[in-house]
């Protein structure tokens, strides 16, 4: 059977890979975005002005602090990268979400597994890239390699899930191609291509791409539909009829595109305790948006539920760009190593 080596969970918002002097290039997006959430409700950029004034956020948008968080950001994502490197697992499986890169309201399934034996990883056309928002097309390098890579998936692996999955009532969708998307070329999007580049740099072992879709209502899976989902992939993984070894990754999150800092601490103290029912019972409506990405880190905890590693936070980062709060809190851990 199949042995599970290491989990990983990490942020991938582009802040990671923008020069922090130019993290306020998404300010003027901010401003405009529709899609900004504070304590459960959707608010405009001035209302939160208004009320995270007694916070003082101008203190947390410092040249230095600002410098400092991104220093340890890109100090974490190394480090992540080392251990996935003196790791070395056969297979990964990668738990993420799609923001309409590949699905739209046509068709846009809860849960979804990858199935086929290659896809692509590829930067859009620059007439794409044109119309992608300031700091977004900056930070691609950081989601796409300098040319287009063929990437293995592993169908063995990914049809057992499946299988496993519909016995424990997962009404799965599958797919071996990558469907057309918004972009010129059908390729992979950026929660995988973040950990192909900036965790793997660029070797990637085969893997089996797991799509929940956090964003988009109505169908948007409950936290504890969510962990479920993970409990139910690791079980399909240590049942797998193969020696092979296996690494889980979660991509995504932490809260954005509004900090929220007492979300953060909520999650990662269920994660530091292993209070899985504390990360299923949090309240549903604190996760929308960018924050929603949680729900792939809470897969993973239900994914190395039932094995014998032990979670180690690398660095937690609240890396605000405005004085409403915008920004992405960013996380970074990994579980290796027994009990």
């Amino acid at each position: 059977m199949a042995n599970i080596v290491l989990g990983v969970a990490t942020s991938h918002g582009p802040m990671l890979s923008t020069p922090w002097q130019q993290w306020d290039q998404r300010v003027q997006a901010d401003k405009r975005s529709s899609e900004l959430w504070f304590k459960g409700k959707n608010v405009t950029f001035d209302e939160l002005v208004d009320l995270r004034r007694d916070e003082k956020l101008e203190n947390e948008i410092t040249p230095e602090k600002m410098e400092a968080r991104h220093t340890a950001c890109q100090k974490a994502i190394d480090q992540l990268g080392e251990v996935v490197e003196r790791v070395k697992p056969d297979v990964c499986v990668i738990i993420g979400d799609d923001q309409r890169e590949l699905f739209h309201d046509t068709n846009m399934p809860a849960f979804a597994v990858f199935w086929g034996d290659k896809f692509m990883n590829q930067a859009p056309t620059e007439e794409e890239m044109a119309k992608m928002p300031p700091g977004i097309a900056i930070a691609n390098w950081g989601h796409s390699p300098p040319e287009p890579m063929e990437i293995s998936g592993a169908p063995d692996l990914a049809t057992t899930m499946l299988s496993t999955l519909m016995e424990d009532e997962f009404d799965v969708s599958h797919f071996n191609q990558l469907p057309q998307g918004r972009h010129e070329h059908p390729s992979i999007p950026h929660a995988y291509g973040f950990i192909y580049r900036r965790i793997m740099h660029d070797n990637v072992p085969p893997n089996v791409p797991v799509f929940i879709n956090t964003f988009y209502p109505p169908n948007q899976p409950t936290l504890r539909r969510s962990y479920k989902l993970g409990k139910s992939i690791g079980k399909a993984i240590r049942e797998w009829d193969s020696d092979k070894t296996v690494a889980v990754f979660a991509s995504g999150g932490l809260t954005h595109f509004v900090v929220e800092e007492d979300i953060d601490e909520m999650v990662l103290n269920a994660f530091r305790e292993k209070d899985d029912e504390a990360l299923m019972n949090m309240p549903r409506d604190r996760f929308n948006s960018g924050t929603s990405e949680i729900r792939n880190w809470i897969a993973l905890a239900g994914a190395m539920a039932d094995g014998d590693l032990e979670m180690s936070l690398v660095d937690f980062q609240p890396c605000y760009r405005s004085i409403a709060g915008t920004g992405n809190a960013m996380g970074f851990a990994y579980w290796n190593g027994a009990k």
